[in-house]
């Protein structure tokens, strides 16, 4: 009985020959550079700052991109003109972002930034948010039209972020990008985390959540009448990435074959 458990054993871990060592030593031969030049899932400052950070990460140069909530262009501020194939729109432009106007499977790249705050989305256009001193905030983030149909209060910023990504999904080719910029709230004095709830909804429309970045802004909010606070002033927006995939361990290989790569250096 030893004698047949020592053969058993012998046959399970065999010797290690040289030839098994040479084999193992070209697999664990390691590249890459030890650096702090990597991009981060944080950063304070604002929109055009952050967004080249999430295209040079996600998006490879020369991509076909629908920027169908352009606005006022604020993401493309530090971005040259010559290193992506921008098509811009909006309501003001005519476009829905829920009802594009391309073929399908056509795109390298969605962006997606609708109003993300309840109070742009009201019946009546005297209750939208940002009046007086804050007509800015309004003119660059909503077209200023009442929102007739549909539900109400937050899930009305619901309705048009599920309703756009179904949409971005059928125009965007298999294992493109989808770049989503949110912010959670406090609607009926309930926390209503919107980026949880986009993931959730985004990965039942054939989306693999692949990255998120938070942005800080670098001011203090200020609050007109504040009588008691009861929870915490949200100071932070984020850009959600997400690819269109069936399966996920296939991300990482885009239509364009151009991905950022960190090179070792030769040694001399």
């Amino acid at each position: 009985m030893p004698e047949q458990l020592s053969f058993k054993v012998m046959n399970l871990f065999p010797p290690f020959t040289e030839e098994a060592k040479s084999t193992d030593q070209k697999r664990r031969v390691q590249g890459g550079v030890c650096t702090t030049d990597i991009t981060l899932s944080a950063y304070m400052g604002d929109n055009a700052e952050v967004f080249p950070k999430v295209l040079d990460l996600h998006v490879p140069k020369g991509a076909k991109i629908a920027d169908v909530t352009y606005g006022l262009g604020v993401f493309w501020r530090n971005i040259s003109p010559r290193d992506y194939k921008v098509i811009t729109s909006d309501l003001k432009t005519g476009v829905d972002c829920r009802s594009l106007p391309y073929r399908a499977a056509s795109l390298d790249c969605v962006v997606l930034d609708p109003p993300y705050m309840e109070g742009l989305y009201r019946r009546d256009n005297g209750h939208l948010a940002g009046s007086g001193s804050h007509s800015p905030f309004r003119r660059a983030y909503s077209n200023g039209q009442e929102t007739a149909t549909g539900p109400k209060w937050h899930d009305a910023v619901l309705d048009m972020y599920f309703k756009a990504g179904a949409e971005a999904h059928r125009v965007l080719k298999e294992n493109a990008v989808l770049i989503v910029k949110c912010q959670d709230e406090v609607s009926a004095n309930t926390q209503r985390l919107t980026h949880v709830e986009i993931i959730n909804h985004y990965t039942q429309l054939g989306f693999h959540a692949k990255d998120l970045f938070v942005v800080v802004r670098p001011n203090n909010p200020c609050i007109t009448r504040l009588k008691q606070q009861v929870h915490a002033r949200k100071n932070h927006s984020y850009f959600l990435v997400f690819v269109k995939t069936s399966s996920p361990r296939s991300v990482g290989h885009h239509p364009i074959q151009n991905r950022k790569q960190v090179v070792r250096k030769r040694q001399l």
